[in-house]
């Protein structure tokens, strides 16, 4: 048996579940782990606010838009969830999560290009609010430390969600170019390999390379063009590290979170791409074939 057919038959005796559901156990157990290790969250009324604005604007939307609700309300918990997670803005204030939840879903029905999402919402939401007010939020840093019992429960699950989800790959693609890139710039700024190394096991990667980067609806349409944009984005966020570590000033705006920001950028230049050339493709397959023209045989006028 070839490696493709038995990477189908183990994938074929997982329980049969709507990816959708598994992501969004995963972001959960992430969100009750952090917050019962860690406190991650900074307050429940903030996870109220950002699932509430985001099950409400979905609601209303894909009711006007789709005439239906209720098949639509998962993303929207998925979006809610990673954004309660994710924005740390200073204790009280609430309406980034407001805002960036009502950007996150409206971007779904607006961003689009051949009835696809060019951005990934939350990210989208996300890190348009880091650009504009970069003084105002933060993106959730904390690591879950050494405890290898937390990681390795973390970890397990989502390499099992992305190996269901047929993106796994992309994860792979994306943690092998961090770890080669994050060996290149500890070899040009010194510093502990092992600290460039550590972000990974923080909450806010494995919302990122397990939810983020993966997301089947604004991920191209080939294998190796998804491993490829998984890669760009990790060399687009070695360089703003870079550009931190030399102070390079006009790349600033991009210091708050490197791989949300990297991501921002290649993402949907790396959609509008591949939908483009598909289209170009499909012309071209489409257009009819022209028959050759054949020369007519050249009769000479007689002279007078």
């Amino acid at each position: 048996m070839s490696e493709p057919s038995r990477v189908e038959a183990l994938r074929k005796t997982l329980p049969k579940v709507n990816p959708k559901y598994l992501i969004m156990g995963l972001i959960t157990t992430i969100l009750v782990v952090g917050e019962w290790r860690y406190s991650i969250l900074g307050g429940y009324d903030r996870l109220v606010t950002a699932l509430a604005v985001c099950l409400v604007a979905e609601a209303v939307l894909s009711k006007v838009v789709h005439g239906t609700v209720l098949s639509r309300l998962g993303s929207a918990y998925i979006s809610g969830i990673s954004i309660a997670l994710l924005l740390k803005p200073p204790p009280g204030l609430l309406w980034p999560f407001v805002l960036v939840a009502f950007i996150t879903i409206v971007s779904k029905y607006v961003l689009t290009y051949r009835g696809r999402h060019l951005w990934n919402p939350s990210n989208f939401g996300i890190g348009l609010l880091l650009l504009l007010t970069p003084g105002s939020v933060a993106i959730l840093s904390i690591q879950w430390g050494n405890e290898l019992g937390t990681n390795l429960v973390i970890w397990a699950l989502g390499i099992l969600i992305a190996f269901r989800a047929r993106v796994l790959h992309v994860t792979a693609a994306y943690v092998l170019a961090y770890i080669v890139f994050a060996a290149l710039r500890h070899l040009m700024v010194g510093g502990p390999f092992a600290a460039e190394v550590a972000p990974l096991t923080g909450p806010m990667y494995q919302l990122f390379i397990f939810f983020m980067i993966t997301d089947p609806r604004t991920t191209v349409s080939t294998t190796r063009g998804r491993i490829l944009v998984a890669v760009l984005v990790a060399l687009v966020e070695m360089g703003i590290r870079l550009a931190g570590d030399f102070q390079i000033s006009w790349v600033s705006p991009l210091f708050p979170s490197p791989p949300i920001l990297a991501l921002f950028i290649v993402g949907p230049i790396a959609m509008f791409l591949d939908l483009w050339l598909k289209d170009r493709r499909k012309v071209a397959k489409d257009a009819p074939t022209q028959e050759p023209s054949i020369p007519r045989e050249r009769v000479s006028q007689p002279s007078v």
